[in-house]
C-alpha cells in the first residue's frame, strides 16, 4: 500500500455548494488545485441510488463530503454507497465527513418499543466499509460512541465566538448567552466562556413533542443582548417563543447562533416573523432560497475549519487544535475583524 501523503474528496448531493467551498480552502492550504473526484451519485427512475467513481482511487485517502439532512434517507444511502464503491476501488482509507449528522436526536429509547436509531447509523456506516468519522456539533457527546472507529466532534463555537466578537465588539459587556433548555447548559457555557460572557437558561416544559407548555427564564436578562445557543432548529417553535419570553423579561435584544438550520417546515416564516432580531447558522445544511432570502438569518461558513480538519487528519496531526478559538482565527482570516 502507498504511503498516504494527500487527501482526495468525494462528494454526495446533499451539500455541494459546502464540498465545493473545503475544495477551494484545500486549495489555498496546499499551493494547488482540489477538486472532488470526477464521480456520478444518481437516481434511478425507481429511486434506486447509482455511484460510478470515473477517477482511479487505489491506495488513497478518500474523503466522503455528505451530510446527512433532508431528505435523510436518500443521503444516507447516498454516503453508505459511495463508501461501499471506494471500498471496493481499494481505497487505502475512508473518512465520512458528516456535518450534520442526521437521526442524532433519536440517541436513546425515550418510550417503551422505541429504536436507537444513531446506533443503527453508525452500525451502518462502519459495515460500509467508513474507517473514520468526521461530523460538528453532534446532538449528544456521547454518539461518539456508538462507533467502534475513530470520531472527530468538530464544534461550531469557535466559529460563533469569532462573529459575535466581530458583532458585538462595541457591545460586549451587555451580552448575555442563555441555553434555551437545561440539556444544552454545557454547549451554552462553552461559548460564554470563550466571549466571557454571563450565562442564563430558559426552561422550558413540553406537554408532547413539538409543544412547549411552559418556560421559564433561570437568570437575570433585563437590559442585556441576549444570544441563544443550540445545536439544532427544526421547526423554530420553541426558538421563536423563547425569544419572546426573553424580551419580557427585560432584554432589549435576541439573537439566535445554531450549529445546524434544519429550518422544516414553517421555520423561515416563523423566524421571519419572530421579536428575534437576527439567526445566525451555519453551512452545514445547504440552505433553501427562502432562507437566502431571509432578512434576519445570516449564514456562517464551515468550509475553513472542516478543510483544516481534513488536512489535519491525512497528516496525522492534531485536530482537537482547531477546538481553540485562537487556532481557529487565522483560517477564518479576513472574515471577522476582532
Amino acid at each position: 500500500m502507498p504511503s498516504i501523503l494527500e487527501p482526495k474528496m468525494i462528494t454526495g448531493n446533499s451539500n455541494k455548494p459546502l464540498a465545493n467551498a473545503i475544495a477551494r480552502r484545500m486549495s489555498m492550504y496546499r499551493g494547488q488545485p482540489v477538486k472532488p473526484v470526477d464521480a456520478r451519485v444518481e437516481v434511478f427512475n425507481d429511486a434506486e441510488i447509482f455511484v460510478e467513481v470515473y477517477e482511479n482511487v487505489r491506495g488513497e485517502d478518500m474523503f466522503i463530503i455528505q451530510s446527512t439532512s433532508r431528505p435523510a434517507n436518500d443521503n444516507l444511502m447516498e454516503l453508505l454507497i459511495m463508501a461501499d464503491a471506494l471500498r471496493r476501488s481499494s481505497a487505502a482509507r475512508i473518512t465520512a465527513v458528516i456535518p450534520y449528522f442526521g437521526y442524532a436526536r433519536q440517541d436513546r429509547r425515550t418510550k417503551a418499543r422505541t429504536p436507537i436509531s444513531a446506533k443503527l447509523v453508525a452500525n451502518m456506516l462502519v459495515e460500509a466499509g467508513i474507517e473514520r468519522v468526521l461530523t460538528m456539533d453532534l446532538h449528544a457527546a456521547q454518539i461518539q460512541g456508538f462507533f467502534d472507529i475513530p470520531v472527530d466532534n468538530l464544534y461550531a463555537s469557535p466559529i460563533f465566538a469569532l462573529d459575535i466578537l466581530h458583532h458585538f465588539k462595541d457591545e460586549l459587556s451587555d451580552v448575555m448567552i442563555v441555553s434555551p433548555d437545561v440539556g444544552g447548559v454545557a454547549r451554552a457555557r462553552e461559548l460564554a466562556k470563550r466571549i466571557n460572557a454571563p450565562l442564563s437558561i430558559v426552561d422550558k416544559r413540553r406537554e408532547k413533542p413539538g409543544e412547549v407548555a411552559e418556560m421559564t427564564v433561570i437568570g437575570e436578562v433585563k437590559g442585556k443582548k441576549c444570544i441563544i445557543v443550540d445545536d439544532i432548529c427544526d421547526t423554530a417553535g420553541t426558538l421563536c417563543k423563547a425569544a419572546e419570553v426573553l424580551l419580557e423579561h427585560g432584554a432589549t435584544e435576541v439573537h439566535s447562533y445554531i450549529s445546524h438550520g434544519v429550518l422544516s417546515g414553517p421555520a423561515v416564516e416563523r423566524i421571519t416573523n419572530s421579536v428575534m432580531k437576527s439567526l445566525v447558522i451555519t453551512d452545514s445544511i445547504e440552505p433553501t432560497q427562502p432562507v437566502k432570502d431571509a432578512a434576519n438569518i445570516r449564514i456562517v461558513p464551515t468550509a475553513p475549519m472542516f478543510a483544516q480538519a481534513i488536512m489535519n487528519i491525512s497528516t496525522g496531526t492534531s485536530v482537537s487544535s482547531l477546538f481553540e478559538t485562537d487556532t481557529l482565527e487565522p483560517s477564518y482570516e479576513g472574515m471577522f475583524k476582532v
